[in-house]
């Protein structure tokens, strides 16, 4: 920008970039970086020579983009869809982007009230399978309505499978979530979730780096996922085949020195195998929300601690637990077996069996001792070997 130009000019000039050039290009990136925005503006208005870095054939593509360019019909018609255009260095722009570096977002159109800067700083993302089953579906949609519930942002694509499962979660839950688009946020897109998007930009927000009207290819749904990790503190993926694009997001998430986390499947689920692969290198496992928010959270928010069923034996003492385990499965075993099986005395023996006896463990039989039926199912519902 030159030392002219003025917040507004910086505005349109980045409003006319996003016409011109796709996301993501480096190139432009650093022209911007090295030469101001504006002068890279005037560049190609005034169709001067190539910049460094491009062919001529590349060039000539670029000023035909650039004289079908305008950024005021642009503004307008982003307006008149409740959008706006955040810049770079704005107190609304999400500074995590800036992680990107020279292939930051040129700008970021908004649809929606809140202030993306603040909602990215508690968001995880959350993405997947579009052609998902059932298990998919129901873990995302868990999975971002505790996320939304803890006071985290949920940030997907706005696709179908897992990305509509997440959106629809947080929703239901009362909470914020975030779609990232690879089409003008004027344009919703795939069409079949137009009033989920619009749900979407009335609850939470919408956002995308193309201009009113552009419609997705390919390559955006690629470059776009490069946002939604770059926004967030971490990726979760439900679900994702050893192709799936989703796992473009982890890896960008990973370059970005973000966390990266995977939701198991099926062992024989096709479905599952790039999350597994995933799983296998440096992703961390999770199952629930609460071991989502301890990776990425803040120190102490720690998920609860998992454990099997507390059983009545338990509560019994080593030295009783082991008298215990020292009487056979079936029939009786006298007093001189028991401490020999248990390594302890025979006077000990009695004196634990005694209290074994009182608690409904044991019961005796002549000369020996035998397990009580409400021992026996304790026993079989041990899973500690015997």
């Amino acid at each position: 920008m030159s030392p002219a130009a003025g917040p507004e000019d910086d505005l349109l000039d980045r409003i006319f970039l996003t016409r011109v050039v796709e996301p993501g290009d480096e190139t432009c990136g650093r022209w911007m970086r090295e030469r101001g925005v504006g002068a890279v503006v005037r560049r190609l208005r005034e169709r001067g020579e190539p910049l460094p870095g491009v062919s001529g054939k590349r060039w000539a593509g670029l000023l035909a983009r650039a004289a079908a360019a305008e950024p005021h019909r642009d503004l307008a018609a982003a307006r008149d869809a409740g959008a706006r255009f955040v810049c770079p260095g704005a107190a609304d722009w999400p500074r995590q982007l800036d992680d990107l570096g020279d292939a930051r977002p040129v700008g970021l159109w908004v649809r929606g009230s809140a202030d993306p800067r603040m909602w990215a700083l508690r968001s995880v993302a959350v993405v997947g399978a579009r052609a998902c089953t059932e298990y998919g579906a129901h873990m995302a949609a868990t999975l971002a309505a505790g996320l939304a519930e803890r006071g985290w942002v949920v940030v997907s694509g706005g696709a179908y499978g897992i990305d509509g499962a997440a959106h629809r979660g947080a929703l239901g839950s009362g909470g914020a979530t975030v779609a990232v688009l690879a089409s003008g946020v004027d344009r919703p897109y795939p069409r079949g979730h137009t009033g989920l998007i619009a749900r979407i930009a009335e609850q939470g927000l919408v956002i995308g780096e193309l201009p009113p009207g552009e419609h997705p290819t390919p390559s955006r749904f690629i470059l776009r996922n490069r946002v939604i990790a770059a926004l967030t503190r971490g990726t979760v993926v439900v679900e994702a085949a050893h192709r799936s694009g989703s796992l473009v997001t982890v890896r960008a998430a990973r370059r970005l020195g973000r966390h990266t986390m995977g939701v198991p499947g099926p062992a024989t689920s096709g479905l599952s195998a790039g999350v597994h692969e995933l799983l296998r290198q440096d992703a961390v496992l999770v199952t629930d929300a609460a071991e989502v928010v301890e990776l990425v959270g803040d120190m102490g928010e720690l998920a609860p601690e998992r454990r099997g069923p507390v059983l009545p034996r338990d509560l019994l003492d080593p030295a009783g637990r082991q008298v215990l385990a020292a009487l056979p499965a079936r029939g009786a075993a006298r007093p001189e077996e028991v401490a020999r099986a248990a390594q302890t005395t025979p006077d000990d023996a009695v004196a634990r069996l005694y209290e074994l006896r009182a608690l409904g463990y044991v019961e005796r039989h002549g000369d020996g001792w035998k397990l009580t039926r409400q021992a026996m199912i304790s026993v079989r519902d041990d899973p500690a070997p015997r």
